[in-house]
């Protein structure tokens, strides 16, 4: 008896959602638990399993289309319910018939195989150019005979004579000697020139509407800053080795401005508040937020309490969550209700920006590359690995002056490591 195949509960107030790849097609095998088809929701991605070993038999809602939590998007039949396999399976319409080709009907029965009729197509021209490709074909003057076919059967694509024409040698005709040249035209653009229409994610779209949303209801300020890097790339050289081998993860620069942020948050606890008009509710705690490049887009996964957390369970934490998010394995209770972000997008090689802050919350830090600048220290021009620091705050709950703080409070923590242990 087929199984109907449903839209899973994906998370509170979510009642829509987006239908992704399907990981098997009409008539596979799959094993129990085997994904059978991605969901997607605005917030996370999920995989829908196979509820046993068995076959699935009929996709009711193809991919990029909605679907309704609790609706039935496809059938599955059980192993051992008599659903027919690939072996068994009958063909009885011909394919598409090939210019001077047999096309052979074929029956197969068990693993037996039955030769039905042959038929011959007629070996013409018109017969193995598709429209598209034979009005390209005509407006650059050639036949099909000039193109190389690539399409099912033999048959002469578009983008098959689109490339015979843009291969052509050019042949311009000479100008009458008494005409002289009045205007330039403009060339026409040689190659292929094709366009691709993706349909937008659920994630990307939720994303897009959080951006706006933080531009138009928040008055954002951004405020800069650059700290020296060289006393935390010694340490980490001087323990990293070490700090491996102990914990199973690499130390990182990560781990330092978590901790770093924390002592700030502390010191200016408005950066770590919230504006819930007619109230400003401050946290005591801090769940800061590491934005990750992820599958389907950026996302956001949170360290809880962070200001409770070692070096080492920073690292690990944020290892883990950039593994999962490429696979799109995060949990959605995962990506919910940070107080502040760090955006690192100094793996890019961004060398400064001005971050936006992921409502409600009213504060995000950006992080940029390190490189070596010269730089004044005491009286004398030096070379030291700089970074460019941005902070960018919802200027409704802090002022200048509070931000201008918060910032300063990091670059003296990550210029000055050894205040993390001594808490100065």
């Amino acid at each position: 008896m087929a199984i109907e195949l449903k839209v899973p509960e994906v998370g509170e107030s979510i009642t829509e959602v987006q239908i992704g790849s399907w990981k098997k097609r009409e008539g596979e095998a799959v094993a129990m638990d085997e994904a059978v088809v991605e969901i997607e929701s605005d917030k996370a991605t999920v995989d829908l399993p196979a509820p046993s070993a068995g076959t699935l038999t009929k996709i009711l809602k193809a991919a990029g289309e909605k679907a309704l939590v609790g609706e039935v998007i496809g059938y599955f039949e059980p192993a051992g319910s008599g659903v027919a396999s690939h072996n068994d399976k009958v063909t009885n319409s011909p394919p598409a018939a090939t210019g001077g080709q047999p096309v052979v009907n074929v029956k197969r029965t068990g693993g037996r195989v039955d030769i039905g009729s042959v038929q011959m197509s007629p070996p013409t021209d018109a017969a193995r150019v598709m429209p598209a490709a034979a009005r390209v074909l005509a407006e650059a003057g050639m036949t099909a005979a000039a193109a190389t076919a690539t399409g099912p059967g033999g048959r002469v694509t578009k983008a098959d004579a689109v490339q015979a024409a843009g291969m052509r040698p050019a042949t311009p005709a000479a100008p009458p000697a008494s005409a002289q040249p009045t205007a330039l035209v403009a060339a026409a653009p040689a190659g292929p020139r094709q366009e691709r229409a993706v349909l937008i994610s659920p994630i990307r779209r939720r994303i897009a509407e959080r951006l706006v949303e933080a531009q138009q209801q928040a008055a954002l300020l951004t405020t800069f800053n650059e700290v020296d890097m060289s006393a935390v790339m010694g340490l980490r050289t001087k323990f990293k080795d070490s700090f491996q081998q102990r914990y199973g993860v690499k130390l990182g620069f990560m781990s330092f401005f978590v901790r770093a942020t924390v002592e700030a948050l502390k010191a200016v606890p408005q950066v770590n508040a919230e504006l819930r008009d007619p109230h400003i509710i401050y946290r005591d705690y801090c769940d800061i937020g590491i934005a990750v490049g992820g599958g389907k887009g950026l996302v956001v996964p949170v360290l809880r309490n962070a200001e409770t957390l070692s070096f080492a369970q920073i690292e690990m934490a944020i290892n883990d969550f950039a593994k999962r998010a490429a696979d799109n394995k995060l949990k959605l209770d995962e990506l919910q209700g940070g107080t502040f972000t760090i955006s690192n997008g100094g793996v890019y090689g961004s060398m400064m920006s001005t971050p936006i802050i992921n409502p409600p919350q009213s504060g995000i830090l950006g992080l940029h590359a390190i490189t070596d600048r010269p730089v004044a220290i005491d009286g004398q021009v030096v070379i030291r690995p700089m970074m460019y620091l941005a902070l960018t705050y919802d200027h409704r709950l802090v002022d200048g002056r509070e931000a201008v703080t918060f910032l300063k409070r990091i670059k003296d923590t990550i210029e000055e490591p050894t205040r993390l242990m001594l808490e100065v």
